[in-house]
Parts: structure tokens; C-alpha cells; sequence
């Protein structure tokens, strides 16, 4: 199969980026400086666009982090709430065990009272 060297130039100009011509020095339409200065203010305007929608998306993410930082906390205090209200449960779970081993060891023993 025989592929026109045509063909290919086409495709390989096709696939070539666009030259950007607002940053040359030789382009005809910059030659006058009121047309550089329209250019640049262009370019200010745009930048200064830019730095708001930056500014806007940054709010809107720190927003978000509070958020996040505030639900962390809150989960934080419920968890040592959990465990603080676990070591109770367990101190009184381990009085009642010591309590229960005592009576049936004095039933054991012969102390039939106990063995209720």
C-alpha cells in the first residue's frame, strides 16, 4: 500500500498547534504602541479575572476545610466521650465480676446466703 507523502504533510500540519501570535515582537497588528497597550491591557483585565475566580474557588475550598476540621472535632469529642464512658462501664462491669467471684466463692465454702 502506497501512502501520498500529501496526505501525510496534511496530516502532520493538521496536528500542529496553532502559532499564537500575541507575543510577537513582529507581528504586524502590534507594530503601533496604542495597540500594544489595548494588548496589554486585554491581558490585565484577563488576569485580574483570573485572580478573582482564583480567589473565589479558594474561598469555597477553605469553606470546606472548616467544615471538614469542624466534623473531625466533633467526632473527636465523641469518640473520647465513647471511650471515657467505656473505661466507666468497665471499671463497674469488673466491680460487679470481683462482687459475683466472692459469692460463689463463700457458697462454695458453705455459706449458703451467698448463693442466691
Amino acid at each position: 500500500m502506497r501512502v501520498n507523502p500529501m496526505v501525510c504533510a496534511a496530516l502532520v500540519a493538521a496536528m500542529m498547534p496553532a502559532t499564537a501570535w500575541a507575543d510577537d515582537p513582529h507581528d504586524p497588528a502590534m507594530r503601533s504602541a496604542a495597540a500594544r497597550a489595548r494588548d496589554r491591557e486585554i491581558i490585565r483585565q484577563l488576569n485580574l479575572q483570573e485572580a478573582a475566580r482564583v480567589r473565589e474557588r479558594d474561598a469555597r475550598y477553605a469553606e470546606g476545610w472548616r467544615a471538614y476540621d469542624a466534623d473531625r472535632e466533633y467526632s473527636s469529642s465523641d469518640h473520647r466521650r465513647a471511650m471515657n464512658g467505656y473505661a466507666r462501664d468497665r471499671a463497674q462491669y469488673e466491680r460487679d465480676m470481683a462482687r459475683w467471684r466472692r459469692a460463689v466463692a463463700a457458697c462454695r465454702a458453705g455459706d449458703y446466703s451467698a448463693c442466691d
